[in-house]
């Protein structure tokens, strides 16, 4: 308990939730969910931060709502599922002279990001898309992974994303006093529009409890007509 305690206290120092200008028009953005989302809701007392995401015993995340159709918290030229009490809210300040750095990385902006805390982990899921059409995948991971400040050599995979074919990367970068576990995939749309997907965490334990939502919003994913 005192060693999650201090985690907590550390992440929310650290974790990258506190980007300037990261936010929603109206509120915390989790009442965009569509039906089915219990956001807000957070970790009861006495509950394991799996069973507050929803997560099955055989390790399946269960989806309560899904993102980036109009009208939701983050509009996005794709849709996924995503589990009860993570939170989206739209970044919304990519333009602003000062910032503009942290919504940049490898040739994609930073469009959403979705908050882990409420549901019991210190991280998020980012969603960040290309600047220009694209038509492989991999180059835009690659150039995406390459902005990261990652230790050793990351590790590329063909996966779905859905029914789209996508690339997986998994690598590690630094975190407070050793190294932690990441995982980003990338997939171009029909219409040429790239999305990269990724999944960070104060450390690698937050990062393995959380693999199941960002499988769900993988498996789940589609583009938006």
């Amino acid at each position: 308990m005192v060693r999650r305690a201090v985690r907590m206290a550390a992440g929310a120092v650290l974790v990258l939730g506190g980007l300037v200008g990261c936010g929603a028009s109206e509120g915390d953005g989790g009442e965009d969910l569509k039906a089915g989302s219990t956001a807000g809701a957070g970790t009861s007392a006495g509950a394991s931060p799996a069973a507050s995401q929803g997560v099955s015993a055989a390790g399946a995340a269960k989806p309560a709502g899904s993102l980036g159709a109009a009208g939701s918290a983050c509009p996005l030229p794709v849709s996924f599922d995503l589990a009860a009490d993570w939170k989206p809210k739209a970044v919304t300040s990519q333009d602003d002279e000062q910032f503009a750095a942290l919504f940049k990385q490898g040739g994609t902006t930073l469009q959403c990001e979705i908050d882990a805390k409420p549901a019991g982990n210190i991280g998020f899921l980012r969603v960040w898309t290309a600047d220009r059409p694209a038509i492989d995948a991999r180059a835009v991971l690659e150039a995406f992974v390459a902005g990261e400040k990652t230790t050793g050599t990351p590790t590329y995979t063909p996966v779905r994303a859905g029914a789209l074919p996508a690339v997986e990367a998994a690598y590690e970068t630094r975190g407070l006093d050793e190294r932690k576990q990441e995982h980003a995939f990338a997939v171009v749309t029909p219409g040429g529009k790239a999305v990269v997907v990724q999944l960070g965490g104060l450390d690698t334990q937050e990062h393995d409890a959380m693999l199941p939502v960002y499988r769900l919003v993988q498996q789940s994913l589609k583009p938006q007509s």
